[in-house]
């Protein structure tokens, strides 16, 4: 299976340059699997909620997920996105699949970082896996990273790939994704972004270094900290499914749940 990343700088407000800039850059791309940044189409220092809620979608009527179903559909590839959603009321910081069918898988950030917990609502939905072209694929963004209980839930659900939009600050935070793959046998793919925004006194700068990991906890490909670009790699999902550490040790059949219960 062939999966990859788009590493860039989204315009901060500026959706319609944003798909337009992806959709360019992915001209030539040759892939099964492509994951795109947190917030990739209005990027991510929000004054507040009226802000965040004008350039917020919905989903899957919105401009966004019309332009990732095309472009899925166009590319013959699955594509795993970043956006802010807007639900009843609420404010989501979600990421969505599509894949060439059609077909659409949403889930919304459970774990909000930061300034987040002033703009969004935490996420509602439980957790899935998905099926495409033979792959488990499951979803978490950004901060989720920290939570080892999000890529262990979603391995138990069968997750072979975990996709990664992500939209990085903290310097460690692309090692420990590492570990999340080694440690659950999974490949993952973090697509993060680069740049820098302001916002009033606020400035936030991104640490790129978007990578795909093996499930031995090995980096396949990995990008610039401050360059745009596109990563590709050739995984063996078969490496995805062995869970023997040793010949005598399986990493879930060992698990003592018993003892993992406070």
């Amino acid at each position: 299976m062939r999966v990859g990343f788009l590493q860039f700088h989204p315009t901060f407000g500026n959706t319609g340059q944003n798909l337009s800039r992806v959709e360019t850059k992915l001209s030539s791309l040759d892939a099964d699997l492509l994951v795109l940044p947190e917030l990739f189409n209005t990027g991510y220092l929000f004054s507040g909620r009226k802000q965040l809620r004008q350039l917020a979608e919905e989903i899957p009527g919105g401009e966004t997920t019309r332009f990732l179903k095309s472009l899925s559909k166009k590319r013959k590839m699955a594509v795993v996105a970043g956006i802010a959603e807007k639900d009843k009321g609420k404010l989501y910081n979600s990421s969505i699949l599509v894949n060439p069918r059609g077909d659409m898988h949403l889930y919304r950030k459970l774990h909000l970082f930061n300034r987040e917990k002033r703009w969004f609502d935490a996420g509602n939905l439980k957790l899935e896996v998905v099926s495409f072209r033979g792959a488990k694929i499951g979803v978490m963004i950004c901060f989720d990273w920290i939570f080892p209980e999000v890529a262990r839930s979603l391995t138990l659900l069968g997750a072979e790939i975990i996709c990664h939009p992500a939209n990085l600050v903290l310097h460690y935070c692309q090692q420990s994704m590492l570990t999340r793959s080694l440690e659950n046998r999974i490949f993952t793919i973090t697509a993060n972004r680069i740049g820098t925004e302001e916002q009033n006194s606020e400035r936030i700068t991104f640490t790129g270094k978007s990578q795909i990991v093996s499930p031995r906890g090995e980096i396949l490909v990995s990008s610039p900290r401050n360059k745009e670009s596109l990563g590709v790699a050739d995984i063996n999902l078969k490496e995805a499914r062995d869970k023997s550490v040793t010949p005598a040790n399986h990493l879930i059949k060992d698990r003592r749940r018993t003892f993992y219960r406070l």
